[in-house]
C-alpha cells in the first residue's frame, strides 16, 4: 500500500506543474493574440485616416461641388469678386449645375449649363483666397485707380512669365484681347483686378484665352466669375473607346463610323502642322492622351486639356535639367538625350507631337485588330506602314522626315475619305492649308 502510495505520490504534483506549463503557454499565446489584433486594429484605422485625408478628401461629390460654388457666391455678394458670370450664376439662376467631372488636389471641373448651353467650370484652386493677390492692390490706396493701360501692362507681364516667353522683346498682348482690355473705357475695380488676377495665374486659362482667337483647335473660354472660368462644353476622348470619341454624340449625317475616324484623324495632322507654323514659337504637347482631347460637331479636334503645353523657349528650360542616363531626360511625352560628358539633358526635345500622336491615338485606331477584314485593303496597309514609320521617326531630331511622314499620312487619309461610302468635301473649317498664312499676332 506504501508502496502503491508511493508510487502514486508525484502524479499530482506533475499534474500541477504540467497544468501551470500550460498555463503559461496558454497565457502567452493570449497576449500574442491580443497584441497582434492591437496592431492589425492600428494598421486598419491608419489605413481608414490615409484613404479619407488622400482619396475621399478629393472625391468629386456634388455636395462639396455646390458648397464651392456657394462660396464664390457668398465672395461675389461681398464685393470681394467679379465677372461676367457672376450675375447669372448667383443672382439670376442661369448658371444650373449638372455635376463634379473632377476634383483632385483642389483643381474643380464642373459640368452646368448657362442659359441653356452645356459649360464646363475650372478652377486650378478650390478657393479664391489660395490664389496670390495682386501686390499693387496691397499698396495701393484705395481712392486711386489704375487704368485700363495700365492693367495691360502687368496683364502682359503675367502672360508672358505664364507662357514662358521673353518678356524683353518689344511687343505687347495679342490685339484681339489686349483691345478687349482697352476698351473697359474705365477703372477696373478692385474685384476685377482681383479676379483677372487669380485668372492669369492660372497657365490653362492663360492658354486659352489669348490663343483662342489665333486658333480653331483650342476650346473657348466663355466667361468667369472670381477665380473660375467656363469653356465650351465638348465631347472628349475616353481611352476605353476603341473610336476614342463616342462618335453618336456629333451630328455627322450619313457618314460612317469609318469615314468620320477618318476626318477626326485628318483634324489631328491639320492641329499639329498648326501647333508647329501658327505662333511665333511652336507649342509643345507633353501630356497627349485621349481624355485631353475633344471633337466639336464638325469633327474638328480640339485640346481641352492644356496644363501640360509649353512654348519652345519653355519647352527648353524644362528639357535642360541634370542627367545621369536619357530617362532621366523624360518629361511625361516630351523626352530628350542625356550628354553623358556634360550630365545635362538637351535642351532639344527628341520627340515630336505627331510622333505622340501616332503612338497613342492613330495606332490602336488603325491597328489590324479593330479593323477587321478591311486590315488588308492596299491603302490600309499602308496607312499601317505609315503610322508605323511615325512612331519610329524621332520627330524633333529629323524634322525634314518628320514633315515627309506628316504628307504621307495626309495623302493615305484622304485617299482613304475619298474612297469611304462618303465623298462630300471635308466639312466646313476644312480648308487647305494653302493659301492661310501663319499668324503673327502672337509675338511677344
Amino acid at each position: 500500500m506504501w508502496s502503491l502510495r508511493r508510487a502514486m505520490g508525484p502524479e499530482p504534483s506533475r499534474g500541477r506543474c504540467l497544468l501551470r506549463w500550460l498555463g503559461m503557454k496558454v497565457c502567452r499565446r493570449s497576449t500574442l493574440v491580443f497584441a497582434l489584433l492591437w496592431f492589425g486594429s492600428w494598421v486598419f484605422l491608419n489605413g481608414l485616416v490615409f484613404v479619407h485625408r488622400t482619396i475621399l478628401s478629393d472625391y468629386c461629390t456634388d455636395d462639396k461641388s455646390k458648397k464651392i460654388l456657394q462660396r464664390v457666391c457668398e465672395e461675389y455678394r461681398e464685393g470681394a469678386l467679379t465677372g461676367d458670370l457672376c450675375e447669372d450664376l448667383c443672382v439670376s439662376g442661369q448658371v444650373e449645375y449638372r455635376r463634379c467631372l473632377y476634383y483632385e488636389n483642389g483643381k474643380k471641373v464642373i459640368e452646368a449649363r448657362w442659359r441653356g448651353t452645356p459649360v464646363v467650370l475650372k478652377s486650378k484652386l478650390e478657393n479664391f483666397s489660395s490664389y496670390e493677390s495682386l501686390g499693387l492692390l496691397e499698396y495701393q490706396d484705395p481712392a486711386e485707380e489704375l487704368s485700363p493701360l495700365d492693367v495691360v501692362f502687368y496683364a502682359t507681364l503675367e502672360i508672358r512669365n505664364s507662357l514662358g516667353l521673353d518678356i524683353s522683346s518689344n511687343a505687347s498682348l495679342p490685339p484681339l484681347w489686349g483691345q478687349r482690355l482697352r476698351e473697359h473705357g474705365q477703372a477696373y475695380s478692385r474685384a476685377e483686378l482681383a479676379s483677372l488676377w487669380s485668372l492669369l495665374q492660372q497657365e490653362e486659362y492663360t492658354f486659352l484665352r489669348v490663343l483662342q482667337d489665333l486658333s480653331r483647335h483650342l476650346a473657348k473660354v466663355l466667361g468667369s466669375c472670381g477665380h473660375f472660368y467656363a469653356v465650351e462644353y465638348l465631347s472628349a476622348g475616353h481611352a476605353w473607346d476603341q473610336n476614342i470619341f463616342s462618335l453618336e454624340e456629333v451630328s455627322a449625317g450619313p457618314r460612317t463610323a469609318r469615314d468620320m475616324v477618318h476626318r477626326i484623324a485628318l483634324s489631328f495632322l491639320d492641329m499639329v502642322w498648326r501647333f508647329d507654323n501658327d505662333f511665333s514659337h511652336r507649342l509643345h504637347l507633353c501630356d497627349i492622351k485621349p481624355e485631353n482631347f475633344a471633337i466639336r460637331k464638325d469633327l474638328t479636334v480640339v485640346a481641352i486639356d492644356v496644363d501640360m503645353a509649353f512654348f519652345e523657349p519653355k519647352m527648353r528650360d524644362i528639357l535642360e535639367q541634370n542627367c545621369t542616363n536619357d530617362d532621366d531626360c523624360n518629361f511625361f511625352d516630351c523626352i530628350s538625350k542625356c550628354n553623358m560628358k556634360t550630365n545635362k539633358c538637351s535642351s532639344k526635345r527628341r520627340n515630336s507631337n505627331l510622333q505622340v500622336i501616332c503612338e497613342k491615338i492613330f495606332r490602336p485606331w488603325f491597328s489590324p485588330t479593330l479593323l477587321g477584314a478591311k486590315a488588308g485593303l492596299p491603302l490600309q496597309v499602308d496607312l499601317q506602314r505609315a503610322v508605323q514609320e511615325c512612331v519610329d521617326t524621332a520627330g524633333g531630331e529629323d524634322e525634314e522626315q518628320d514633315r515627309a511622314v506628316q504628307k504621307r499620312l495626309l495623302d493615305l487619309l484622304t485617299g482613304l475619305l475619298h474612297q469611304g461610302t462618303s465623298s462630300e468635301h471635308w466639312g466646313k473649317g476644312g480648308e487647305d492649308r494653302e493659301g492661310i498664312h501663319p499668324h503673327t499676332a502672337l509675338n511677344f
